[in-house]
């Protein structure tokens, strides 16, 4: 194939820039390993893109925090039009925090005290990287992304959250072109905190859907 006589000019780059630092050794590429190093060569060797453009966008998303979702979920909090825009669409709403949602449909779901919501990617990972970061790893594991569809209220528990029975739990399932974002309930007791305060009680876990905001005062 085209790749593999490709790589065989590149393998030694491909490898020290792959190598497992913690083992002290090098491993065989993956197949999708192999493949992105292939293109990414390609795509510079033709001048569409440099080397430096791909670094400094692997900063920024590794610069990616939580803390942008947070903004989002707090400002809904305190702005009601805003919320209803936000859950009208997600997406364009973002754009008015300056937050760009780059060729994706964002939905944020809300969680009430009737209904709540947990997203999942069944097929892979996909995740709101720009509002959440990059994804822990056991939401990218199998055990989580096939059992949360099938068992979502026996998943949820063993976050240690406990949805009461009457409580409709809804899942959400990511593709590669529409990412879900949990908008939870606001925490009772924080009608006199300020927008930043109230944004420093989102966790990441509760703009998936596993976790509730931390309480006021913890």
């Amino acid at each position: 194939m085209w790749w593999k006589s490709r790589f065989s000019s590149i393998g030694w780059i491909a490898y020290e820039s792959l190598r497992v630092k913690d083992q002290g050794k090098y491993q065989p590429l993956s197949y999708f390993q192999l493949m992105e190093v292939t293109l990414r060569e390609l795509l510079v060797e033709k001048g569409i893109i440099t080397n430096e453009q791909v670094d400094a966008e692997v900063e920024e998303m590794r610069d990616r925090t939580p803390e942008r979702g947070a903004r989002v979920v707090a400002h809904a909090w305190v702005d009601p039009a805003f919320k209803k825009r936000l859950l009208l669409d997600g997406t364009k709403a973002c754009q008015e925090l300056g937050l760009e949602i780059p060729a994706l449909k964002l939905v944020v779901v809300e969680n009430t005290p009737e209904v709540h919501n947990a997203i999942v990617c069944t097929l892979c990972s996909c995740y709101p990287r720009v509002l959440l970061g990059i994804p822990p790893d056991w939401y990218k594991s199998r055990n989580y992304r096939s059992r949360m569809v099938r068992e979502p209220r026996t998943v949820l528990a063993e976050f240690g959250l406990k949805i009461p029975d009457q409580v409709t739990i809804r899942v959400h399932d990511s593709t590669a072109d529409m990412r879900y974002m949990v908008l939870p309930m606001r925490p009772a007791g924080t009608e006199g905190l300020t927008e930043q305060q109230l944004a420093a009680l989102v966790n990441r876990d509760s703009m998936i859907g596993v976790a509730h905001p931390k309480e006021s005062g913890t």
